[in-house]
């Protein structure tokens, strides 16, 4: 009888075997954190990237995205873009005729000073024109956010809103003011004439 009891005894000894095999899983469970640290939040990715443009010249979203994967952190172009339109990073030369990305001074959320829009619409803005209220200014190929971004800040309040394309930025403007008004205003400010044709 007393064999009995050894042979159950030794029956959930085999069934010990079977341990090893969560080892595996405990080993998937352990790389989930890796595979997750790589998905960081809006904030915690934005933060990465300012502080690649404080301490590097990123001359190319591209550059940034692999300078991103360099840490770790995946991101596509287009995220990227987005990023740096939040951020209000603009595009400034550096020695050497290049250009680099920037960020201003100011938290995006707050009103920028004249100067900074003259800075930039100076920089990127090649035409302005009107038609009714609304007024076009041209930019050179990939630079239009960075007006649109710089017109949302600037605290303008005749400026309804504005939709910027790839070189093109419209500028919604208050109806009591005008287009026409507006033009000569951000013309003004950049440096140009507007197209009255």
């Amino acid at each position: 009888m007393s064999s009995s009891p050894n042979g159950s005894s030794n029956g959930p000894a085999p069934s010990n075997g079977p341990a090893p095999s969560n080892g595996p899983a405990h080993a998937a469970h352990a790389a989930a954190p890796a595979q997750a640290g790589n998905r960081l939040t809006k904030n915690q990715r934005q933060h990465r990237i300012t502080k690649l443009l404080e301490a590097q010249v990123v001359t190319s979203q591209g550059q940034l995205v692999a300078l991103l994967a360099d840490q770790g952190v995946e991101a596509t172009q287009t995220t990227v873009s987005r990023d740096l339109e939040d951020l209000g990073a603009v595009k400034v030369r550096i020695p050497g005729g290049d250009t680099a990305y920037a960020l201003p001074e100011l938290p995006v959320h707050q009103i920028a000073p004249e100067d900074h829009l003259r800075r930039v619409l100076g920089e990127w803005v090649v035409e302005v024109a009107y038609s009714g209220n609304l007024v076009v200014l041209r930019t050179p190929p990939g630079s239009a956010h960075v007006v649109g971004s710089a017109l949302d800040r600037s605290g303008l309040d005749a400026i309804v809103g504005t939709v910027a394309g790839d070189d093109t930025v419209l500028v919604v403007v208050d109806e009591e003011l005008g287009g026409k008004a507006m033009a000569a205003r951000l013309g003004d400010v950049a440096g140009i004439a507007p197209d009255t044709t």
